[in-house]
């Protein structure tokens, strides 16, 4: 990952944006830089991870034209190409490419990008400032103004606190221009459901993950792969292990008491000849991360909270005792394919609906807790099950063909996969666990009993009044709101609201946030 912010406007200070772009050094941590456009401030924190020479530091310049960005953009080398009759490039940075794109192009260029990317560009012939974030908002973008309205972008919430008022999610699909959000690719939109064949589908599936999988192994740094033992990490650490001329290195963690998710992992690795570690937390570890994790998270989701602590101690034990720069990961897989709930879907219809709002708003829950807690380790996140291609395709099929309709829930992945012997059979059908749960189901009952002795009765009513927005309804909920609040003091509304089933549907009333308390949870917890 890296870190990129914008003061846009002659109102920026040096010293108050210097200030608050050094909260996110750890984004980039190899080489920093800001620059005055003459109309504003721009300012680059560098992970090298394409073109890890000098000559791939940020801003880029083009004429008069400047440029940040945090991402990667795929199949940048054929683009590259095609602009090299006209443009000449200093670095292998596939970044690069982005600046002449807008001489060419300006804002049609978004559409064109098969990437991951959240960027900031000073059009000095103009004098204005653009900014835009990809489709599913996998890189992340803030915004805010501050007193005299002039706008500020920044790659997360602590870079903008004292600066701005009141400090939002840059929208996913869109682009900034003139005082405007316009979006220019919704890419949970359908425009023609696909109605093939249970065959033609699987195998359009399997093709297009393994592109997706493929196009993210290209990397100057190096990589490893989260593996928790369940469907989605295991596909993608099986696509990467058939594609890859030696071992991959792949990673697990469970607690010390009660890991579930272990065993599997370990299953998987042998299968696929990783070479394998295992990661042991303890209570200690969880509970004294927590309002660090909070903290990296800015958000007061429980949901997105539980299932951080596994993954920000992972991500900091590679960190501290590997040279890895990059790690592949399963998120995106249950919001195209079904969570445990959504089998109490009643019609193609609901599924599809609930499918399509799950990735409106990826960026303020699973998607947030993956970037945070692998950038704030100096790493960057790849998610293959995000890839463009793929996401519209599965939004496409039709949605009737992804109700479980089989005593098995994902069975479209899971069938798409059956031939080519990716997995063992036993993981190819394993039940899904939550990764908060998988991890071990003490992690979620130690902090729910630290919640309950942090407060009374008492003080748990008095507290929650003080909340109209999204108000707190358990301990654990007050808990963490307070220590979001100690950090983003009345930026509730980044969040949408707490991450939850559709309590619409039956089986689905529920007031934990854990797939345990579901009718359906069966055998997912063992």
């Amino acid at each position: 990952m890296c870190s990129i912010m914008g003061y846009c406007g002659t109102s920026a200070t040096l010293e108050a944006f210097r200030q608050g772009f050094e909260r996110t050094i750890s984004r980039g941590p190899d080489d920093s830089r800001i620059i005055d456009t003459g109309k504003g401030l721009l300012g680059f924190h560098r992970l090298a991870i394409m073109g890890l020479h000098p000559e791939g530091m940020q801003p880029f310049c083009l004429g008069k034209n400047y440029l940040v960005c945090n991402g990667e953009i795929y199949g940048f080398e054929k683009i590259k190409q095609e602009l090299s009759e006209k443009y000449t490039f200093k670095s292998l940075s596939d970044c690069e490419i982005l600046l002449p794109m807008y001489q060419e192009y300006e804002v049609k260029m978004f559409k064109m990008l098969d990437a991951e990317f959240a960027l900031i560009l000073y059009d000095g012939e103009k004098g204005e400032y653009i900014a835009a974030r990809d489709p599913i908002g996998i890189r992340p973008l803030y915004y805010g103004y501050d007193e005299a309205g002039t706008i500020l972008f920044a790659s997360e919430p602590k870079n903008l606190v004292g600066l701005a008022e009141k400090i939002m999610p840059f929208p996913p699909g869109h682009y900034y221009k003139n005082g405007e959000f316009i979006c220019y690719r919704d890419i949970a939109h359908v425009d023609t459901v696909i109605h093939d064949d249970l065959d033609t589908v699987c195998e359009n599936i399997r093709e297009k993950l393994v592109a997706g999988v493929e196009k993210r192994l290209v990397a100057d740094a190096k990589v490893g792969f989260l593996l928790s033992g369940g469907l989605d990490s295991s596909l993608v650490c099986a696509i990467a292990a058939k594609k890859s001329s030696e071992p991959i290195k792949t990673f697990a963690i469970g607690m010390s008491e009660d890991a579930i998710d272990l065993k599997y992992a370990k299953q998987v690795a042998d299968y696929i000849g990783s070479n394998h570690r295992e990661i042991i937390m303890t209570k200690e570890e969880v509970l004294s991360s927590l309002e660090q994790v909070i903290s990296i998270l800015a958000t007061f989701d429980i949901t997105t909270i539980r299932a951080s602590m596994g993954m920000y101690l992972i991500c900091k034990a590679i960190h501290e005792t590997t040279d890895i720069r990059v790690l592949l990961t399963g998120e995106i897989s249950d919001e195209l394919f079904g969570y445990k709930y959504t089998d109490f879907a009643p019609s193609g219809e609901a599924f599809q609906k609930e499918s399509q709002k799950r990735i409106r708003e990826l960026h303020m829950y699973d998607v947030l807790r993956a970037d945070r807690c692998i950038s704030v380790n100096s790493l960057e996140a790849r998610v293959p099950f995000g890839d463009l291609d793929f996401v519209e395709y599965v939004l496409a099929v039709d949605p009737e063909m992804k109700l479980n309709k089989y005593s098995k829930g994902k069975y479209l992945l899971r069938h798409a996969f059956e031939d080519g012997d990716y997995l063992p059979e036993e993981i190819l059908w394993r039940e899904k666990a939550a990764f908060s749960d998988a991890v071990g189901h003490s992690m979620v009952d130690y902090l729910k009993e630290y919640a309950e002795s942090y407060y009374t009765d008492a003080q748990f009513e008095m507290l929650c009044k003080k909340y109209t927005y999204a108000r707190p309804f358990t301990k654990e909920s007050l808990l963490y709101r307070e220590l979001f609040e100690k950090y983003y003091p009345q930026q509730g509304e980044m969040i949408v609201d707490f991450w939850m089933p559709n309590k619409e549907w039956e089986g689905c009333d529920v007031n934990d946030h854990s797939a345990r308390v579901l009718s359906n949870y069966g055998d997912s917890g063992k």
